[in-house]
């Protein structure tokens, strides 16, 4: 909460005029208690988990009735219906609702425990990125070794499985997990601002912005257009979906933003065979089809 009776007190105490986006945040959290602030997280995830993986429900309809999308779906052959998809929103619903949401309401201790602040000043946009570098970069890392255990045949056999149930994830299977899994997740996605503390803005951020790569990275289709693609060291959907192709034989790929782990640990060799195979057999059939095509016209 604010300390700060109204806009001119804050003004006295910041020794300055509040911005335009800080007289905002005041008028809006002035009142209202930082557990209150937090919890805006439920409704953040809610929707996220509801309407991101939409417009990927819409392009999956779109390709079962054109086929114009399977150029952009990297396992064109299996094709999900609306009621599978729906299916694996409503389990991710129950999960919502019985574990992420409750987490969520007795986890403020932890977040006055690393003094998340909600009061003013704003953070500065670079700050803000600086933060949330810091976040994905600590979240990869402890993601990747927790990953893995979840490899190992006690951890798959008993917890993981269900995760790769979808051996063509889509976006709604982002979040698709044991509730096991889910809180032992939530470890990676706390550190980071645990590290570098910052503002409940930031925070709102972080978590919003990591679910929304989840289901990108879950979303069965590669676009050329994405700009995820301009991020140095970024794995995105097809790096992703092919760990789940592989399925519980999966011992590659296991990082969740980044490359990096997966190359230092030599855990991506499968994947980059499997690209450099590929590679080969389209370079050969261009090459058989042009000497076709030349047969032809002689």
């Amino acid at each position: 909460m604010i300390p700060y009776a109204t806009v001119e007190d804050a003004s006295m105490a910041l020794g300055r005029n509040l911005t335009r986006l800080e007289t905002v945040w005041f008028d809006y959290s002035a009142a209202k208690s930082d557990y209150y602030l937090y919890c805006h997280n439920i409704l953040f995830l809610f929707l996220i988990f509801s309407l991101v993986p939409l417009p990927l429900v819409l392009v999956e309809s779109a390709r079962s009735a054109s086929g114009w999308f399977d150029r952009y779906k990297i396992q064109p052959k299996v094709k999900n219906s609306f009621s599978d998809m729906f299916r694996c929103y409503r389990d991710v619903m129950k999960m919502f609702i019985l574990v992420v949401g409750p987490l969520q309401l007795v986890s403020y201790p932890s977040i006055q425990m690393i003094e998340i602040r909600s009061g003013l000043p704003l953070p500065s946009c670079l700050e803000i990125v600086a933060q949330l570098v810091v976040y994905f970069l600590v979240e990869d890392y402890t993601n990747y070794w927790i990953h893995r255990f979840f490899h190992c045949k006690w951890g798959y056999d008993k917890i993981h499985h269900i995760h790769h149930e979808y051996t063509a994830p889509i976006g709604y299977a982002a979040p698709y997990a044991h509730w096991a899994e889910v809180l032992a997740l939530g470890i990676p996605t706390f550190l980071g601002p645990a590290i570098a503390p910052g503002h409940m803005i930031t925070f709102w951020l972080w978590i919003a912005l990591r679910q929304i790569e989840a289901i990108e990275t879950h979303s069965g289709y590669d676009f050329p257009w994405t700009l995820t693609k301009y991020i140095p060291f970024y794995g995105g959907a097809e790096y992703h979906d092919y760990h789940h192709y592989v399925g519980g034989q999966s011992q590659s790929n296991f990082a969740s933003v980044f490359t990096y782990c997966d190359y230092i640990y030599g855990t991506d060799k499968g994947y980059r065979f499997q690209k450099k195979l590929l590679k080969q057999i389209k370079e050969g059939s261009k090459k058989s089809n042009k000497q076709n095509g030349g047969e032809k016209f002689d």
